[in-house]
């Protein structure tokens, strides 16, 4: 990727007419955040940061070919972190006006004279902070009239309910259009933004036969309107995921191999993050403490934090604080290598932030456990044999602290490496350290839907209970 590198103490070099597109201009936000830290200082605060954003978005759904909802919405806001000493005290408005702002200020200066001293608050350490930082191309506005948002909700509804005669009722499709641009600065003298875009056209249906219904959908979200599925597509994989799952019957009670659907396998990465996360660890709530530098995946999983990826829809050159982000190995051949942590975090544990404050970037899983042909999903039911596909969950049973992992589940039953027949109102069981442990493949049938992406992941064994 070629790096267009900004400034942080420079106004952005946009390549989009931006201010064409919002209320305010990147300028003027950086005078409102320049505005609230100098007030904030001449009253006292030995610290402070702000944030000021604004955002809009449009969207629309149809139903069985007729409008259901339009929706537009315009925000804004601003916050106000404040410091006197070790004091903490935070205030927001969405009010811009110059009093306004002051009052906000003033507010947050009263809720830190009256908090407890904490030793591990304070802004992030000076020489973290990101004084550059690279355009990740992660703006692209969508200029799409209500008249022709309907019309491709409509065509993706109508590819969805023509793909079959047994889908007869639709829960709607439906276009979103986002786009925003914020600016966050603190007295330490960092102060950075930019405009970023997230546009998403989804489908769902409803199937029947033999009085039995059954429903299921897909979606399709990107940075640029031009990288999502068409319209044909979406209303074609929503048709056929749902039809598959007509007849769905229960299966016995065992103990048999699980191959989690790529769109259900990245909520595995969710419960990892939690558990290697600075608020968990501290509080010594994580079924993972005390792991770094130890094996928690089998052996072949390699698992990387990549926070610069080109209209990644987790990508950020910095994270909630301004620290500047970089590309870490998560997991490397099993062993923990990295947790995920802010600057408070990071001082309770006494280590330093690692630029995750708000959470992980695009956290990537990479294929593993054959040749590419054996990591397709078609591979990895071969690899399988006899077992579970699941293609869908239901609930949270899940216990971050002990990683009991219980939750109700649908998909399908596999005989010799064939999908043989739909299966639901399942409940599957185990615990999220030997989930990790027991990871046999991950498939190269990546699914980019978020900020957790991976394959198809199959393990080993895992108590399904049913009828």
């Amino acid at each position: 990727m070629k790096k267009h590198v900004i400034s942080a103490q420079s106004n952005p070099d946009m390549k989009h007419p931006v201010q064409d597109r919002f209320a305010n201009s990147a300028d003027h936000l950086r005078t409102i955040a320049k505005d609230m830290l100098d007030y904030a200082k001449r009253q006292g605060a030995t610290a402070a940061s702000a944030e000021v954003s604004e955002g809009f978005g449009q969207a629309v759904t149809v139903r069985q070919g007729e409008v259901e909802t339009i929706e537009y919405n315009r925000d804004k806001g601003l916050g106000i972190t404040i410091y006197l000493g070790q004091k903490r005290g935070n205030a927001s408005t969405s009010d811009f006006s110059p009093q306004a702002v002051r009052d906000t200020v003033d507010a947050a200066l009263s809720i830190a004279r009256y908090t407890a001293i904490d030793d591990c608050s304070g802004l992030p350490e000076a020489e973290l902070l990101a004084d550059e930082y690279a355009d990740l191309d992660l703006y692209h506005p969508w200029e799409l009239s209500v008249e022709d948002a309907i019309a491709l909700a409509t065509e993706c509804e109508q590819f969805a309910l023509s793909a079959d005669e047994r889908i007869q009722n639709s829960e709607g499709a439906t276009v979103n259009v986002h786009e925003s641009q914020f600016v966050l600065a603190n007295s330490l003298g960092f102060i950075g933004g930019y405009p970023t875009s997230r546009h998403s056209l989804s489908c769902s249906v409803i199937a029947e036969q033999d009085e039995a219904m059954e429903r299921d959908y897909w979606y399709s979200v990107a940075r640029n309107s031009g990288d999502l599925l068409s319209a044909q597509q979406v209303g074609h994989i929503a048709a056929e995921r749902t039809v598959r799952r007509l007849g769905a019957r229960q299966i016995a009670t065992m103990q048999t191999p699980v191959l989690f659907d790529a769109s259900v396998a990245a909520s595995l990465l969710g419960h990892f993050v939690g558990a290697v996360s600075g608020g968990s660890l501290y509080r010594k709530a994580s079924f993972l403490l005390d792991q770094l530098d130890q094996p928690v995946f089998a052996s072949h999983i390699n698992l990387s934090d990549i926070p610069d990826i080109a209209k990644g829809l987790a990508s950020s050159p910095f994270d909630d604080e301004g620290v500047k982000t970089r590309r870490r190995n998560i997991v490397e051949n099993g062993v923990l290598r990295g947790y995920f942590l802010g600057s408070y975090s990071a001082r309770k544990l006494g280590l330093r932030s690692t630029g995750n404050s708000g959470g992980n970037h695009n956290l990537i899983l990479l294929p593993s456990g054959g040749s590419a042909e054996q990591l397709t999903q078609a591979g990895l039911l071969k690899t399988m044999g006899r077992g579970l596909l699941v293609t869908e969950l239901l609930g949270q049973g899940v216990n971050g602290i002990t990683g009991d992992y219980s939750r109700g589940a649908a998909g399908f039953w596999v005989e010799n490496g064939q999908i043989q027949y739909p299966v639901h109102e399942i409940t599957i069981a185990g615990n999220l350290k030997d989930i990790y442990r027991n990871i046999v493949a991950v498939g190269n049938d990546v699914l980019v839907q978020g900020s957790r992406q991976c394959g198809s992941i199959l393990v080993e064994g895992m108590t399904v209970a049913g009828s």
